[in-house]
């Protein structure tokens, strides 16, 4: 009853301001871009990265809130390179990466003035790694995106909600208004010190989602001060839920819109542009122990299923305490990245296809272009429902074979050249 409650108040709450906010021409323009783009990379990195034992150490493994900073002292990311990092992640044909500022342990990866419990201050490394990230993410031609986390298992002022319970965290000094100001202070700083910043990416606003009177995060103001910052820049907000007025893409953890096999993506898909952040192994943050990683081919046809979903993927990375990427990681974007130098065309600034998702595979489309990728298939025959429109020519993609068309009621079947293999089987048809 008491989640039905606050489903209720949410709702009504989202759509009272839903119609009062409006997207800008540069946000719209924005969000255009975001869904040509298609390919991210996610970075989780921070002082949790020493423990390697992923992001939710603090939490998971109950480590006092007034031990757990001790682990600043130790952090020096000798092996740090802003510039490689942007090198490996152009090769790999992503677009733009989204770096966690500052996680739910509440360390700051910036200098920030509003606590010394940040990388400048608080570790021996003594360098602000934004800022070398920023300045190459601008001058190697990648959109940066900045996650930012709402809870926070470190600050007294932070209303405790359901994560961080086990801390050792008093709770007689939690002051929302007094977080809340910080909250914002540090965006500002984002948004003013290290350049043009594409999207604010938070998470953590489920921290609340079982209160018994609903959480006011106060999301309207924070929204207007984003956008009224840096007017082109996208606001997302990883809540598990329909978009709240204000935000400009939605986003889907762990699976693709419209699936939910993970237990976090059941909500409802919307006519923002989309977003689905994947993890390449078990954990965000880096994970010593965790070498279940997903298979180079799992990952390429996951790029494509979201591409056909008009979904862009986000895949996450989570560098090691020295600042290297995992050798593991680096190979799958290599992969990827070979993937994409052969069939980019038919993944960037496509928009999913005419023909919906089947178990055979997806469609994307650019202009009269209808690109089918064929996933799995053990036949040389494919029905294509294309309805009403009509399509002139079909080839394969990637050699230019004649591919067989026969018009047949609601659509096409298409003969093929051979028995579809590899990753992603393209066959490229124009229609009229």
């Amino acid at each position: 009853m008491r989640k039905t409650i606050f489903s209720i108040f949410a709702l009504i709450m989202s759509l009272t301001a839903m119609a009062q906010y409006q997207p800008s021409e540069q946000i719209k323009a924005s969000q255009q871009t975001f869904q040509d783009f298609k390919f991210g990379v996610f970075i989780h990195w921070g002082i949790y990265s020493m423990l390697g034992d992923g992001e939710w150490v603090m939490n998971n493994k109950s480590i006092n809130y007034q031990e757990y900073p001790h682990l600043a002292d130790g952090f020096y990311p000798s092996r740090f390179n802003a510039e490689e990092w942007v090198r490996t992640f152009r090769e790999a044909g992503a677009k733009y990466i989204t770096f966690t500022t500052r996680h739910h342990d509440g360390f700051s990866m910036w200098h920030t003035a509003q606590d010394t419990y940040n990388i400048v201050d608080g570790t021996p490394f003594k360098r602000d790694i934004l800022k070398e990230l920023a300045d190459a993410c601008h001058k190697g031609g990648l959109s940066l995106h900045l996650y930012y986390s709402h809870l926070d298992w470190h600050r007294l002022d932070y209303p405790l909600g359901r994560t961080g319970k086990k801390l050792g965290r008093p709770t007689d000094k939690q002051n929302w208004a007094s977080y809340y100001a910080f909250m914002n202070n540090q965006l500002r700083e984002l948004l003013t010190r290290y350049g043009r910043i594409d999207c604010i990416w938070f998470d953590g606003w489920w921290d609340h989602d079982e209160d018994k009177t609903p959480f006011d995060w106060q999301l309207d103001e924070q929204y207007a001060m984003i956008h009224q910052l840096q007017p082109q820049c996208l606001v997302a907000n990883n809540h598990h839920g329909k978009p709240y007025p204000g935000e400009d893409i939605q986003l889907f953890e762990q699976d693709l819109p419209g699936e939910n096999t993970y237990g976090l993506s059941g909500q409802a898909v919307s006519q923002l542009p989309l977003e689905t952040c994947l993890t390449m192994n078990n954990t965000w943050g880096y994970s010593i122990t965790d070498k279940r990683y997903k298979s180079k081919e799992t990952l390429v046809r996951e790029l494509v299923r979201a591409a056909g979903k008009n979904c862009n993927l986000l895949l996450n990375v989570g560098p090691r305490p020295d600042g290297q990427l995992p050798t593991e990681a680096v190979e799958r974007l290599q992969y990827i990245g070979h993937f994409l130098a052969q069939y980019g065309e038919t993944i960037y600034g496509t928009r999913g296809g005419l023909v919906a998702p089947h178990d055979w595979g997806v469609s994307t489309q650019k202009d009269n272009r209808l690109f089918i990728h064929i996933l799995s298939l053990t036949d040389k025959a494919l029905f294509i429902p294309t309805g009403d429109h009509k399509v002139k020519a079909a080839k394969v993609f990637i050699n230019g074979k004649k591919v067989g068309l026969k018009a047949v009621s609601n659509g096409y079947v298409l003969t093929l050249p051979e028995q579809p293999s590899g990753d992603d089987y393209v066959v490229e048809l124009t229609l009229a």
